[in-house]
This record gives structure tokens, sequence and C-alpha cells, in this order.
């Protein structure tokens, strides 16, 4: 359902102080499924012009990728595919200088610039969260800036005759998005209520979907379960990052669970 992708920039647009798009040429078996489509990417060391990968097929590549220098090997992060068009995908970066391996790229991206990808062959692929039930007609969503394109894409694939209510924390009023479709309320950090609040004040719903720091979303998804008695399985919920951990430390612990997936950056 995954293979590795070559690909290239078509363009680049700052969206907001913190977030940029990226456009990508991909070729026609780049399938997404739509929605909150996680997928791989792979960046280079500051040290390096291009991502360094071991030489296997694309079924092995996960233990050899292992067995290279953590130094040398090419730092994997997970993102969303905010959108796909005939031969073209948007990849929404949120951006803080040269903290990160993805950011620092994001900031130096210029068309006619490569990444590789492990990206999806299939819609059902199992790299997508979103998925309410056909019978709900209320929809909540709640996530920070990290969940942003996940929300995005989430709001345009509403299933018929539901409605959602959206919640998201962003650093800054800029960084609003006025072009997602419905309304969407936003918290700015440091100023509104927090994001755990205003779920805690959200309306009844019949399905949820949060995302974005893992402390928050946990303490959302209690709220909703325990508080509320809402069905375990009619709440979504990704941990994209923690607050007091680096990147490294979050990958090395997903490394020892054995899996690959790991949070955005």
């Amino acid at each position: 359902m995954f293979r590795f992708f070559d690909l290239s920039v078509i363009r680049t647009a700052r969206l907001s102080p913190t977030m940029l798009r990226v456009t990508f040429a991909v070729p026609a078996d780049f399938v997404s499924g739509g929605r909150d489509q996680r997928f791989k990417l792979f960046f280079p060391h500051p040290h390096q012009d291009r991502p360094v990968m071991p030489d296997v097929p694309d079924d092995d590549w996960f233990a050899a990728w292992r067995a290279l220098d953590p130094d040398e090997r090419a730092v994997m992060r997970t993102f969303t595919v905010r959108a796909q068009r005939p031969g073209e995908m948007d990849v929404d970066f949120a951006l803080h200088g040269d903290l990160g391996p993805a950011s620092r790229w994001a900031s130096r991206a210029r068309p006619g610039g490569h990444l590789l990808a492990l990206g999806p062959t299939a819609p059902d692929n199992g790299g997508v969260e979103f998925a309410p039930p056909a019978s709900a007609r209320t929809i909540l969503i709640a996530g920070d800036e990290s969940a942003l394109p996940a929300i995005g894409a989430n709001l345009e694939s509403l299933p018929s005759g539901a409605s959602a209510h959206v919640y998201v924390q962003i650093a800054h009023d800029d960084d609003r998005q006025d072009d997602l479709p419905g309304p969407v309320t936003w918290l700015v950090r440091n100023r509104d209520v927090s994001l755990a609040d205003a779920v805690q004040n959200a309306p009844v719903v019949d399905y949820a979907w949060l995302a974005g720091e893992a402390a928050t979303v946990r303490a959302m998804r209690r709220h909703l379960v325990r508080d509320r008695g809402m069905p375990r399985d009619a709440v979504e919920f990704m941990g994209y990052w923690r607050r007091g951990s680096s990147e490294e430390n979050l990958l090395a612990e997903t490394l020892a669970g054995g899996t690959p997936h790991t949070p955005e950056d």
C-alpha cells in the first residue's frame, strides 16, 4: 500500500507567519485516501545535500534504515496530504526556524528541489484516521496548529448532512486560515481559553477527532469518554508532538516500539 516516491517542488506559498505550503509534483500512483492522510517524508541532515537511505527493496526499508548511523540516515517525519490534484500535492509545514529538520528544509525550499517520500498507492491504505460513521450528524474537530493541515482536509471531507464544531489553537491571530470551509473557533495561545477548556464546553456530538500536543489530546479524550460517556470508538485521537520532549526523543521511543509512525515536525 506504500512505496517510495521522489517528490519535486513546484512552488511554495506562505500561508501565515508559521505555516508554509509546498506544492510537489507527484505521479499518478501516489494515491491519497483523503481526509487526514498521513505519509512519510525523509530529510537530509544539515551537512548533507540529500537524504541518506539504504539501497534495499521498498518492503525492507525500515529495518535497513534503523541499522544506519542516526547521524547519517535520513530524518523521518510524518506529514498530512493537505490536498491532491492531478499531478500535484500540497503539504503544509509549520515553520520554527532551524529548530527542526522539516522546518529547516521547508524554509529553504525552492522550485526544482527534491524530497523522498513514502506514500500511499491505494486510497484504503491504513494511513487515514478521520472516519465518522454515516450516522454521525454532529462532529467535533479539535487540534493545534500542528493539526491544521489535517483539520482542513477533514473539513473538506465531511459526510453529507453532517456539521462540525471546530476548535483550533494557534500562536498568533495572523495564523488563522479563513479559507477553511465552515465556521472555526480560533483560540490564540496565552490569550484565549485553552483547547482542552474549549472542548469541555463544546456541544454534545456523535463523533470526535482530536490531534496536537499529546497531553492535551489525552485530556480532551478523557473528558469525552469518561465525563461525557462517548464510546471509545467514536473518538479518534492522535498526539502529533509532546511538550518538553524533542522530536528525536519521540522518534527514539517510536523506534523502540518497532513502528515507523512519528509525529509531524
